[in-house]
């Protein structure tokens, strides 16, 4: 028996930590204790296998592996994504465009839905945290769908699904920490997740377009007396032309001398301009514009402007991620303190947040190396690759077993716990098999995405479910009492959203390119491939003791001159015959012989 549990550490370990997360234990310490649980019994079990290699001297590392933690750069992006999206959730940010959007799409079936999917897609461009856009969201709009008569399971999924947005498109905290777990660049992933971030937004919003044919009643029109602004859709129309025509004759004006970079600058430009015009139409009322139109420009450009403050530096490289947070942090203070909603609180209350889940997130990924000291010491990475590697058809076997694996641990860990626990165990394997470490991280996030979603643990429901009513209440435009939205409602409208994502996971396996555009257009060298000889000067094996290719020069590249090397040939004979290998007089300038006198 002691002899199997030696063979065996690995897969017991596994199982064990398992067993202790489910019975509920705090994931940082189940994973520290676990790991030293087991160093304890592998030193013992050592002698009986030839898998386990720990020995009490390994301890010694475990003070530089946690000074690797503290010391990591990339994670320092985490708090100050937090400390905006926190900002930014108090700043009213979501309340004014959640409030204008409605009223631009309003007009049609669903409208109100529509617009919870397009905030949230621009909350989780800015804010990047799934609690702060699905509470916001939440407490804004759920009440002035269930006002107009929206079925509440569609509209608590909409609210719920469109939070989660967060978990996938970039500045995502999510990917940070897998862009960590996976050694690549957060730059890299977030320019990865950014397409099949926007391709889910678009099912998102395909998925309610089915709805309003198959449930015509599901999602009513808001009616005339719900929109304040009015009508002016015209002249939105008109005012993005203008600015799309700037931003294109900018482009052109700005290519010769930044290049690619020109489109990008181009449209800033155009922005810019169009968001100028429109305060001073406001602010000197000369009314050019509708209100409607004034009021869509004027809310919706602050936040892309932060969106290009932090994205786009990043992706034009003038800034890295952990840069780009601060300035994002930065931006969202400003924009905080110009809506006059900055004040102490505000600023108390994002830094008690971001200082908790910092924390949160710090312990756990102590915790993990914890565990990875000892489970590396009885190869338990081995034991993982091989299991995964050895699954029938290959790459595409392999993404389809580790994301079912990923799909029903998520209804038990969250995505920290599983980015920091399942993550490093699966990156060797793909890496083995081939498997592009980017796509495969962005793979992981829209599975991990499913774990907020997921009855009857998800976050995201919990989230909802402490903003929803629980009990009848009197809406106080109307004056009519709304009944409650039941925690049954919320679950099943969040089933058809989960299905989307899972569909999502399956078109980002069909059609990879979603993600490896990040890599453009240079061409890939393969290292294995690359070659560099150091020139030879002549002598034993090309001079400097390295071959020389059979006499040639060792040029770069294993390039020949034409006869190989002619500092090492012998002088040919004068008469053409065979070379002499010695000459018979020194040449008159040879330094190399004593002077003649005669």
């Amino acid at each position: 028996m002691i002899e199997f549990i030696a063979q065996n550490l690995a897969p017991i370990m596994f199982v064990s930590l398992i067993v202790f997360l489910l019975l509920g234990y705090p994931v940082a310490f189940a994973l520290a204790a676990n790991g030293l649980l087991f160093f304890v019994i592998g030193v013992e079990l050592a002698p009986l296998s030839d898998s386990i290699n720990l020995s009490w001297p390994l301890l010694n590392a475990m003070p530089e592996r946690l000074w690797g933690v503290m010391s990591n750069d990339t994670l320092l992006a985490i708090p100050f994504f937090t400390f905006m999206g926190i900002v930014l959730e108090r700043s009213g940010m979501a309340e004014d465009l959640l409030d204008t959007i409605g009223q631009l799409f309003g007009p049609i079936r669903g409208g109100l839905a529509y617009a919870v999917i397009f905030v949230g897609a621009l909350l989780a461009a800015t804010t990047g945290v799934v609690a702060a856009s699905v509470i916001a969201m939440g407490l804004i709009s759920l009440p002035i769908m269930l006002r107009y008569g929206y079925d509440r399971s569609i509209a608590s999924g909409v609210i719920a699904a469109s939070g989660t947005l967060a978990q996938i498109i970039p500045p995502s905290l999510v990917l940070i920490v897998l862009a960590d777990q996976l050694g690549r660049s957060v730059g890299d992933m977030y320019a990865g997740a950014l397409i099949p971030g926007l391709v889910l937004t678009g099912l998102y919003m395909l998925y309610i377009l089915l709805m309003t044919f198959l449930k015509r009643d599901a999602m009513p029109a808001l009616p005339p007396e719900a929109r304040s602004l009015g009508s002016g859709v015209t002249s939105l129309l008109i005012a993005l032309v203008v600015a799309v025509a700037i931003a294109y004759v900018a482009h052109v004006f700005l290519y010769p001398t930044q290049g690619e970079n020109a489109d990008i600058l181009g449209g800033t430009v155009g922005v810019a301009f169009i968001y100028v015009v429109a305060l001073l139409d406001k602010t000197l009322k000369i009314n050019a514009m509708s209100r409607l139109a004034q009021q869509v420009i004027i809310v919706l450009i602050p936040p892309l402007a932060l969106i290009f403050l932090v994205l786009g530096t990043i992706f034009l490289g003038i800034a890295t991620p952990t840069e780009g947070g601060a300035m994002g942090a930065v931006g969202a203070l400003v924009m905080a303190a110009a809506k006059g909603r900055l004040s102490l609180d505000v600023v108390r209350s994002a830094l008690t947040s971001t200082t908790r889940l910092s924390a949160f997130v710090m312990f756990i990924l102590i915790g993990a190396r914890v565990f990875s000291l000892t489970f590396y010491g009885v190869n338990g990475h081995l034991w993982v690759e091989h299991l995964l590697v050895s699954m029938p058809g290959g790459e595409t076997g392999f993404l389809i077993t580790v994301n079912v694996l990923v799909f029903f641990l998520a209804f038990f860990l969250d995505f920290f716990e599983l980015a920091f626990i399942i993550v490093p165990l699966l990156a060797p394997a793909a890496d083995k098999l081939g498997i592009d470490l980017i796509w495969f991280g962005v793979l992981l996030g829209i599975n991990m995405q499913t774990s907020f979603m997921h009855p009857p643990f998800g976050f995201a429901l919990f989230y909802l479910r402490s903003v929803a009513a629980r009990v009848p209440y009197l809406d106080k435009v109307t004056g009519k009492m709304t009944a409650p939205v039941t925690t049954g409602q919320i679950y099943w409208g969040a089933v058809p959203f989960v299905g989307i994502q899972i569909v999502m996971v399956a078109l980002t396996i069909m059609f990879p390119q979603m993600v490896l555009h990040y890599k453009g257009d240079a061409a890939v060298v393969d290292p294995s491939t690359i070659k560099i000889e150091v020139p030879g000067f002549g002598g034993q094996g090309g001079g400097l003791g390295l071959p020389d290719n059979g006499g040639g020069l060792g040029l770069p590249g294993g390039l020949q001159l034409p006869g190989g090397n002619p500092l090492e040939q012998p002088p040919a004979a004068p008469d053409g015959g065979q070379p002499q290998t010695q000459p018979q007089t020194p040449p008159a300038n040879d330094l190399s012989q004593p002077p003649s006198f005669n």
